[in-house]
């Protein structure tokens, strides 16, 4: 620093000084009015001051998130790129199962019983294993020379056309061991996409799984679902007809037992009446014979109805198609609206109803009809045709729940059976209405009781 650029700086600071000290000065004659007003000015300059600096600040960070968001627009683009090109090559599983979790699958086969796809499946797998065997599941370019050598060269392909064949065939076992009705489509995909990846793999020294070899795998795992369902199809035939078995054992159980009691019953009615009629030839005045006639006449009666119980046992033996329809709900199971309608030859119908509501529901069936009918099957059979389209389990059949009104099924029975049935329009479901009142009586309850203690801590507080 200069002399002259010393003493300027020395003026500078006196000029200072000496407005400061005229400052306080004219601070000291100022009124209270003016001190607020100046205190209040000096405020506003330093909150310009303060609102400049903030502006600078913010201006800055307006900056740099311009440049974040750009730099994040950037990263988004480069991670769509790279989910759009992976999209090509992956299946995406979840929603694919979502999809087809709503579709049918079309069967691509119709043979009449699992045995027939067995043999089909045998068929197709011989034919694979033919195929490995001649080099025509997956075949390459043996012309390959490795460190001048051509017996190298071809076992290397050799070496990646087993590989290939091991790598798709575990591939397609694992799809088809685990093949359902909801994911065929999505194994099919990836026996296919296994099958692109490794042709593309082997593509270099022309190694290549046939299409004709992969079109059996293709094959094999149709027919492996169409086989399990096929199976379980008839597995649900065999239950059926086991269940029909043993209702006809019980049936004829329940004949034979009520014939058997039937008959005891007649033995015993036909001896008092003999007796009777013995008692007739003794009788010593009209007063005493009229007694004896009037109590055979009683017995008689009983006999003839006891004969038409007898006939009744005998017809319902004879006759395979007689037999109950019955109506029946589960409100406290299944809710409003829900009826089972079944057929059962049971002599008593209600023991079928009590079977149905065993432990296996949490209330017990109400009945809404019990039709009679010489041909129980037909008029089950034209219900359950009528409403097919009502059925809750369509897959099912042995599943007879169908969502239908009381009317409807009456207006059906009345136009294929009779007018004359007489239906109970409301189910009584004591079990399922008197829990929820049981509930609903627990809840006001604990309410009233909750209700109390906060009144009481109220109390105790105040």
């Amino acid at each position: 620093m200069s002399i002259f650029d010393f003493f300027k700086v020395k003026q500078i600071k006196a000029e200072r000084d000496a407005w400061i000290e005229n400052y306080e000065i004219l601070k000291t004659s100022l009124s209270p009015e003016q001190l607020e007003l100046l205190h209040l000015s000096e405020q506003i300059s330093e909150l310009h001051v303060t609102k400049n600096s903030l502006l600078e600040q913010i201006e800055q960070l307006q900056i740099e998130y311009g440049q974040n968001i750009t730099n994040v627009q950037e990263e988004l683009k480069l991670l769509k790129q790279q989910y759009d090109l992976k999209s090509k090559d992956l299946i995406d599983l979840d929603e694919q199962l979502l999809l087809e979790s709503f579709a049918l699958y079309e069967p691509k086969y119709v043979f009449v019983n699992s045995s027939v796809y067995k043999d089909r499946l045998d068929s197709i797998r011989n034919n694979q294993k033919e195929m490995i065997k001649t080099g025509t599941a997956c075949a390459g370019n043996l012309n390959w020379v490795v460190n001048n050598n051509k017996t190298e060269g071809r076992k290397m392909v050799n070496d990646m056309i087993k590989l290939s064949l091991r790598s798709f065939n575990n591939e397609c076992d694992a799809c088809i061991s685990n093949v359902k009705f909801n994911n065929v489509v999505t194994y099919q995909n990836k026996i296919q996409k296994s099958f692109e990846t490794l042709n593309k793999l082997g593509k270099i020294m022309q190694v290549y799984i046939s299409d004709h070899y992969l079109n059996l795998k293709l094959q094999e795992l149709y027919l492996a679902h169409e086989y399990h369902v096929k199976k379980q199809e008839e597995k649900e035939e065999q239950k059926q007809i086991r269940e029909q078995m043993r209702e006809e054992a019980r049936l004829q159980r329940e004949i034979e037992e009520a014939r058997k009691n039937i008959e005891k019953e007649k033995q015993h009615y036909s001896n008092a009446l003999n007796k009777f009629s013995k008692q007739l030839d003794l009788c010593k005045s009209d007063e005493e014979r009229a007694l004896v006639e009037n109590k055979m006449s009683e017995l008689t009666v009983t006999l003839m109805d006891i004969e038409s119980r007898l006939k009744d046992v005998d017809y319902r033996e004879a006759n395979q198609r007689a037999g109950y329809v019955y109506i029946i709900s589960n409100i406290g199971s299944f809710g409003e609206g829900i009826y089972k309608i079944g057929m059962t030859r049971r002599i008593d119908p209600q023991d079928r109803v009590s079977e149905l509501g065993d432990a296996s529901v949490p209330f017990n069936f109400d009945v809404h009809a019990m039709i009679f009918s010489d041909d129980a099957p037909k008029l089950e059979a034209a219900l359950h045709r009528e409403f097919e389209s009502r059925r809750l389990n369509i897959i099912n059949k042995r599943r007879e729940f169908f969502r239908v009104s009381l009317k409807e099924i009456q207006a059906v029975i009345v136009s294929n059976h009779d007018n004359t049935i007489e239906f109970i329009p409301t189910a009584a479901a004591e079990e399922f209405r008197e829990s929820a009142r049981l509930k609903h009586t627990a809840q006001h309850a604990r309410n009233e009781l909750l209700s109390s203690f906060q009144e009481a801590a109220v109390s105790i507080n105040t």
